[in-house]
């Protein structure tokens, strides 16, 4: 990258299917904690 490159600004489509990604991890986080509960109480 040079100094004089624009900003690297990823465009608007790109970031929503970051956010959306963010939002999947995060959720597959909170199902894989909730599974290792159940599974320790059975």
């Amino acid at each position: 990258m040079l100094w004089s490159d624009p900003e690297n600004e990823p465009p608007e489509e790109l970031r929503e299917t970051q956010a959306r990604v963010r939002r999947m991890g995060v959720l597959l986080a909170l199902a894989m904690v909730l599974a290792m509960l159940v599974i320790g109480v059975r």
